[in-house]
């Protein structure tokens, strides 16, 4: 994998977790103060969401490489497949 391929792969990898960890431990204030949103969490602990996905992405993209470098997966054809 390129480091470009490696770049894009975690910025991808990186906005999906993310989207996945954002509902993780989110709960509505029982007496929410007027003029706040019903819907908003009371403790959102962004720093810990972010901090989980950058790591988990990490790992992510250093899996996927793995499995391209083992060949596992083709990204181009072979060699002469469309002369």
């Amino acid at each position: 994998m390129t480091t470009l391929g490696a770049v894009v792969t975690y910025i991808c990898a990186w906005w999906v977790i993310l989207f996945m960890a954002l509902p993780w431990g989110n709960a509505p204030p029982e007496n929410p103060e007027p003029g706040h949103a019903t819907s908003a969490p009371e403790k959102p602990r962004m720093l810990l969401k972010l901090a989980i996905t950058t790591v988990l992405a990490g790992v992510v993209t250093y899996g996927i490489s793995l499995v391209i470098e083992a060949g596992w997966i083709e990204l181009r054809p072979p060699t002469g497949a469309f002369d």
